[in-house]
């Protein structure tokens, strides 16, 4: 029998994050090879992960990141159990690491994410790996992956506070312009979306369908019960008018200076760079709540 020192040990634990008696038991199996013991560790990982995935994960963050030229973006949403998982470096260095691949390998969802290659086997593994030395479940929510077309850009902001929300978004632009001030627009819309939360990107998106509930839920309000009908067509017409520029993305008023709306300041900042600004589309991802793509759609 392989003697199995105090170092490989060590060595095997520092490797996996196994506790010592699992790391030790591991290369007694593996009759002291490295290698298979790591993998007789994974192998022990993946049933714990079996065990807790039935467990509730809602606490998490929220990461994303944005290529050097503006290109491409990603956002996502993980999960694990705890605030206090969340806050540890090695969830951080998770979600880092699962950052980059979704921006690289540009998954449609999740699941599809989860079957990509990642080292000598799949992504799952990678997840598989941090819940076996986490001891809680890890899921990957949802991800969005932006890719601007033309001379347009990638905007990206993750709250400060917590990495609890984030959103990103695609500006178009007519012309190619000083990237940087480009970029800072992009970020500053991004910004927005976090603080105003919108659930369209414009009037035109939103459902015929959606706007009758409205005013039938305003129509029957008690305020208007004793109101002549055409008053309480236009007063109705009105409160839905309103309730749909707070959820536009381009009427809402712009965080940075409410006394024009988002379509307005890009309009100035177009005109100030030298070309003409809109915004595409944009993902908004609050931690454990279930959002709207920039077409009013639940994700």
């Amino acid at each position: 029998m392989v003697e199995i020192s105090a170092s490989m040990v060590k060595e095997l634990r520092e490797k996996s994050g196994a506790a010592m008696m699992d790391c030790k038991k591991a290369l007694v199996e593996a009759e002291g090879d490295l290698e298979k013991a790591f993998e007789w560790l994974r192998q022990k990982g993946a049933a714990v992960a079996t065990k807790k995935a039935s467990r509730v994960a809602s606490e998490g963050l929220v990461v994303g990141q944005v290529t050097p030229d503006g290109k491409a973006g990603s956002i996502v949403e993980i999960n694990c159990e705890t605030d206090f998982v969340a806050r540890n470096d090695q969830f951080t260095e998770l979600t880092k690491e699962i950052s980059d691949l979704v921006l690289k390998n540009n998954p449609k969802d999740p699941e599809s994410f989860l079957d990509q290659s990642w080292k000598a086997g799949k992504v799952r593994d990678l997840v598989t790996e941090a819940i076996s030395k986490t001891g809680e479940n890890i899921i990957i929510r949802r991800l969005a992956v932006f890719e601007a077309t033309g001379a347009g850009i990638i905007g990206l902001y993750v709250h400060s506070l917590g990495g609890k929300m984030g959103a990103l978004v695609e500006l178009s632009s007519t012309n190619d312009v000083d990237r940087e001030k480009l970029a800072a627009t992009a970020r500053e819309v991004a910004m927005h979306i976090v603080s105003a939360k919108p659930q369209y990107l414009c009037r035109e998106e939103v459902s015929a369908e959606t706007i009758e509930n409205e005013r039938r839920i305003e129509s029957g309000k008690a305020d208007l019960a004793e109101k002549k009908p055409e008053m309480r067509e236009k007063i109705v017409t009105g409160r839905v008018d309103k309730l749909m520029a707070e959820r536009c993305l381009q009427e809402q008023p712009f965080v940075k200076d409410p006394s024009v709306s988002v379509a307005k300041h890009l309009a100035q900042k177009g005109t100030e760079l030298g070309t003409e600004l809109k915004p595409l589309r944009f993902a908004l991802f609050i931690l454990g709540e279930v959002a709207a793509d920039s077409n009013g759609k639940e994700e």
